[in-house]
């Protein structure tokens, strides 16, 4: 609790420290906003900021460029908007694993996730889904368990790398239940996912976005998803709580975040602008309900608080999994 209570404060002590410049704020933007996004192209969260950022382009009147600078844990394009001018036309949009993973993953960052950014708004929850290659000789969590005892470093996992949402998740669940799946780390979902299709690896995580479409297919199988409940469009597919695992850390988040001193006029009004796309009838439909993403849409002060929450259980999760970066 009491790290808690520090980091909430760090937190909203910065948020707070968002400079006021109405002037700046009445003539924003008078040129291309720029937003990172510390993964390759493909994947869930680079759709969805393409589609945002086409949206709040039309709304603001200015061109919005979506920049992919993947690498090094996402470390590569938060270093890059964190050392980034402080007036709102460099964003990044991002996950934990920027926020509120690595700083427990590495022993040193580039950039600190409290003091180097200002929170805009927490866009959605994603339930993560445990994927498996048809071959698998499992239909579900016990199943697929009970194999991996029988049939110890048999079985293979891609993750997006060393603390990604993916590793911390099934080195939980190793620890848990003595199961030894080895660890094959890729460059993110792009890549994780079409190595399971071809039988590359057996098994990784996945948001419903990258991966029902191959499940309603039959070409993965779903063994379960992470969330209070099953998902509306799989719900044949049981929980991890469920299947008796409700502390695997199976969720991940999208965020929009600026350089920490961007004026608060102009934080607020990429807020307003970007939470009216978010709760946009056609947008919801089309980019939430039929991706199985739990929409959010907080202000920044909730989403600070979330984020100091959130560290503290993805420290958890990290010392459990063992996960270290030097």
């Amino acid at each position: 609790m009491t790290v808690f209570k520090s980091s909430l404060a760090a937190l909203l002590l910065a948020f707070a420290a968002v400079g006021a410049s109405p002037a700046l704020a009445q003539t924003y933007p008078n040129k291309p906003i720029r937003i990172v996004v510390p993964y390759p192209a493909g994947g869930g969260l680079d759709v969805i900021t393409r589609v945002i950022g086409e949206r709040l382009g039309r709304s603001l009147g200015q061109p919005v460029l979506v920049d992919n600078k993947p690498g090094a844990g996402t470390l590569l394009g938060a270093e890059f908007v964190a050392r980034a001018p402080a007036d709102g036309y460099t964003l990044i949009l991002t996950t934990d694993s920027t926020m509120t993973i690595n700083q427990h993953l590495y022993a040193k960052l580039p950039y600190d996730p409290v003091k180097d950014f200002a929170p805009i708004t927490q866009l959605v929850l994603l339930n993560q889904l445990l994927l498996a290659n048809p071959a698998v000789p499992a239909n579900n969590l016990k199943e697929l368990i009970a194999y991996a005892r029988s049939h110890p470093a048999k079985l293979n996992y891609a993750s997006y790398g060393s603390g990604s949402q993916p590793h911390l998740a099934m080195e939980t669940l190793k620890a848990q239940t003595g199961v030894d799946i080895v660890h094959v780390p890729y460059k993110g979902i792009p890549q994780a996912v079409p190595a399971v299709l071809a039988g590359e690896v057996q098994l990784t995580f996945s948001g419903a976005a990258s991966s029902q479409a191959y499940i309603k297919a039959g070409k993965l199988k779903a063994l379960a998803v992470g969330g209070k409940t099953r998902m509306p469009l799989l719900p044949d597919v049981p929980t991890f709580a469920e299947s008796g695992f409700p502390d695997v850390p199976s969720n991940a988040w999208f965020g929009l975040f600026a350089p920490a001193g961007t004026p608060r006029d102009v934080v607020m009004k990429l807020h307003a602008e970007v939470t009216r796309i978010l709760k946009d009838p056609e947008f919801v439909q089309k980019e939430i309900v039929a991706k199985s993403y739990d929409l959010v849409a907080s202000t920044p002060e909730e989403f600070a608080a979330f984020l100091a929450a959130d560290s503290v259980r993805n420290a958890r999760a990290v010392k459990i999994s063992g996960a270290k970066v030097e």
